[in-house]
This record gives C-alpha cells, structure tokens and sequence, in this order.
C-alpha cells in the first residue's frame, strides 16, 4: 500500500517521528507541496499511484480526485477538513478522515494567552525593560499600556464546543462571567457563571468576544461592522478559529476608531500573510502565525489519531469519517 503525506512539515518540524506511519506501508513524506487548487497537475504528480493520501493545507478538488484515480482514503492532518471536496470523495467511495480532537487544551490555552497579553502586555514591557527603560525611569513602577483586570468581566464565546468550553472554564477561574452563543446547547454546563444567549446580547454585554466556532458559509464575516457596532465601546476580540470568520477591513476600522480597544488573532484571511498586509502596525492588534495548534503534544496526538484511523481503514472499520 503507497502512502504519501503531502505537507507534512507544519505537523512535523523534526520533532516528532513519522516511523507509525511508514509501518504501516509505502510511504512517502513531502514536507510541502502547493496550497494553490490551481496548481492541480502539480498535487496530482505529487500523489502519483498513491491509494492513501495525507493532507493538511494542500486542497484536494474535484478535479485532483478525477486524476488521481488510485487514492482509496484521504486523511486530513487536522480538524477542519474544507481543503477536501467531501462530497465529490463520497461519490466515488473514498472516506475522508479527519481528527476530531486533539488541542482542545491548546487551544483554549492560547487564548487566553491573547487576552492576557492584551491585558498586560507583559512581551511589551519586557522588550521595554531590556531596552533600559526601567534603568531610566525616576520611579520603582511603570506601565506602557492601561492594565486590565478581568475578574468580573464578561466573557462571550461564540462557539460552545470542546474548545469554547475549556475556555469558559478558564475564564471562569480568573473570575470571570460566560456568556455562549451555539447552535447546539449543553445544558448541563448551565450555571450562575455560564448561560446561553442569543448572538445579539452577547455582543451587546460582553466586554471580550472569543471566536471558537469552526467556518461555515452561514458565519462567515460573523465579525462585521454591523456586530461590531452592537458591541461595548472598548471591547477586546479573540480569533483563534479561522481568520474569514472576521471581515477585516471591519476589524482594523474598529481598532482605528477605538471601539474595539484591543483584538489578538492567530488566524488571517490569508494564511501564510501576504506581503504589504494591512494587519502590520497596528498598535492595538497581536497578530501570531497560526500557532494555537503547535505544542509538541497536540501534535504527537494528531500523529497518532491519523495513524489509528488509517490503521482501522485497513481493518475494514471507517473511524472519524466527515463524508459518510
């Protein structure tokens, strides 16, 4: 059985081991090929006579499958599987694989990470400090930024699954109230800290705004001048989702005008940025490159959920199918 990763390298940058995989057959690890659909012919001659194929960020159209007529199973090195034409696969029998659950912790992490950031600057000050500022300064305690305490703050996390979850729970911790807006609702997480509402009200009463929904055509730009118009002056706004879930000229209109005192975002609309990006400079804005995903263990575990599904497809059992 030839096996062939495609863009293994954002998964593995030395630190982890491809051996489970190249147990399990032929396979053939390209640390990139092209993140571009219009490059089909290259993704195409890259897959080759492959029947298992691994992707990350290399898009696999319609037009990939109808020339790549070998592949049996795709598996997608990640959560979100929209490089992938689901649909057209399931056509022509092929399961689509992803892994489900994985950073979870990561995640959430990150997030709060932004938002501390955002509230101290503590990677500000430390750059001041270094460069002599405190050396400088005639008084034992300085500060850049205005200093935000959150305990007693409300918090709105659009999205209330695994991750929007162990967010809450995190803010929650630090004192914080949650308000969540989802589709689908647990009542049992329920409580006089937590409660659901519907979208307008959350950003009518929230004083920092998570993203943790994955990107349908329905909440795409769910971020726009008219939400961001409805929320507090002076809000704070996390991304650490996917980038096209904020329009952005929306965004840095509301950071210019002070409306939204500070964002942190770990996704763009265009991943890697593009030169000249309108996100550089921007004084009230942290832009990271789409590291939430990047400790070593939740990479380790996206090795091992790809191994063992693929391990079970040989089986004859499809496991975390997204296009049954």
């Amino acid at each position: 059985m030839k096996i062939v990763v495609l863009d293994g390298y954002p998964l593995n940058t030395g630190d982890l081991s491809w051996d489970s995989l190249k147990a399990m057959g032929d396979a053939e690890i390209h640390e990139r090929t092209s993140t571009k659909a219009s490059d089909a012919d290259l993704i195409v001659k890259t897959i080759g006579d492959a029947e298992i194929v691994f992707t990350n960020k290399t898009p696999i159209t319609k037009e990939i499958l109808d020339k790549a007529p070998n592949v049996k199973f795709i598996g997608v090195l990640a959560t979100g599987h929209n490089v992938v034409d689901s649909a057209y696969a399931r056509t022509k029998g092929i399961p689509v694989c992803n892994v489900p659950v994985y950073g979870t912790a990561a995640v959430a992490q990150t997030a709060i990470a932004m938002l501390l950031e955002l509230c101290h600057h503590v990677g500000e000050h430390n750059r001041d400090v270094q460069a002599g500022g405190w050396v400088k300064c005639p008084d034992y305690s300085y500060w850049n930024y205005p200093l935000i305490e959150l305990d007693g703050k409300t918090m709105g996390i659009i999205g209330l699954g695994r991750i929007g979850k162990r967010t809450a729970q995190i803010a929650q911790a630090m004192g914080m109230k949650v308000l969540a807006y989802d589709i689908f609702k647990d009542a049992s997480v329920e409580s006089d800290t937590l409660k659901y509402v519907e979208l307008d009200e959350l950003l009518a009463k929230s004083d920092v705004v998570v993203l943790h929904c994955p990107q349908t055509p329905e909440n795409t730009g769910i971020i726009n001048k008219a939400a961001i118009d409805k929320m507090k002056d002076g809000v704070m706004i996390i991304n650490n989702s996917r980038g096209p879930l904020i329009v952005d000229e929306d965004l840095l209109a509301g950071l210019k005008s002070g409306k939204i005192a500070g964002a942190a975002v770990d996704v763009i609309s265009v991943e890697p940025m593009p030169a000249g990006s309108p996100f550089l400079g921007v004084e009230n804005l942290i832009v990271t490159p789409h590291i939430s995903w990047g400790p070593r263990a939740a990479r380790q575990r996206i090795m091992d959920v790809a191994v063992e599904t693929l391990k079970s497809f040989q089986e004859g059992k499809v496991i975390n199918c997204v296009n049954p």
